[in-house]
């Protein structure tokens, strides 16, 4: 089967940004992209005998003007492009089941509000059970060269978000930064007068369970340089510092099926929202 990136188009300045990421990432995988857009019905082509020829011929042209850009951008890439009937969520999920990634693009609110995915790309993400990547757009964007930034807890599995990381890490040639973040309870950093620091006996022993569950991919990758760290704080902000100067940051999101549960958690949703750098986020059960 042919590997393939598959970008979600909808004619905004975000959108445009995640293509541009899909066609350099491609190359480095030696994959196809695949640019969809779903065609969703507008209030006027629910009327009988309304034409929606104007809409669809503008859908046609976004697709063929982003798959010339991107075969300017990467001479040599194969790039296909889809109209696709319907809704946009089922669409995107739908669209997204064979591929390598899915690529999104969103949009920044400002320093203080951070980015914006959208209810559309956020719904999309919490469903599709294929690694999203989320793109921002504006300057400055994240450094080519910038290390892979991955979040891991060592009190789960961590096999497929560590296989992800180091191996984007290998083919960008790029260092790669661990880091776990350990919430302590609420006393723990009293101190004496109240109760005992547990801080200092806790960092050793996570960080030997961080180089343990490390080691085999170090072995694995042994061209990859790796840093890791144990930071005792709030997971969300500690990964959006990480990402600061990263060219892709990784995180995971547990796979949750049942339509009461949430389908993003909460860290994820914060770095999704905050982090500079593209995200992966990278389901897992």
């Amino acid at each position: 089967m042919t590997r393939s990136i598959v970008v979600g188009l909808d004619g905004t300045e975000q959108a445009e940004s995640a293509a541009a990421w899909a066609a350099d990432e491609a190359v480095l995988r030696g994959a196809a992209v695949r640019l969809v857009h779903v065609l969703v019905p507008s209030p006027d082509a629910l009327v009988p005998f309304v034409a929606r020829e104007p809409v669809e011929s503008w859908a046609e042209d976004l697709l063929a003007r982003t798959s010339a850009a991107l075969r300017e951008r990467r001479p040599g890439l194969s790039v296909t492009t889809e109209l696709l009937p319907g809704d946009a969520v089922p669409g995107l999920v739908t669209a997204a089941d064979d591929a390598d990634l899915l690529v999104l693009g969103s949009r920044a609110l400002g320093a203080v509000a951070g980015y914006f995915l959208g209810s559309v790309g956020m719904t999309v993400a919490g469903l599709v059970e294929r690694p999203v990547v989320l793109v921002r757009a504006g300057d400055p964007p994240a450094p080519p060269d910038g290390p892979v930034s991955v979040g891991v807890d060592v009190r789960q599995p961590a096999e497929g978000l560590l296989g992800f990381a180091f191996e984007e890490a290998a083919r960008r040639g790029s260092p790669l930064h661990v880091t776990y973040v350990q919430q302590l309870p609420p006393f723990a950093g009293l101190g004496p007068s109240m109760v005992p620091d547990v801080r200092p006996a806790v960092t050793p022993e996570i960080q030997r369970s961080l180089d343990d569950q490390l080691l085999p991919w170090r072995a694995r990758y042994p061209g990859v340089p790796v840093t890791d760290r144990v930071v005792l704080g709030s997971a969300g902000p500690e990964l959006v510092r990480t990402a600061a100067h990263a060219s892709l940051v990784v995180i995971g999101r547990r796979i949750r099926r049942s339509p009461l549960s949430t389908h993003i958690g909460s860290v994820a949703h914060g770095v999704l929202h905050h982090s500079p750098a593209p995200v992966v986020l990278l389901p897992h059960e």
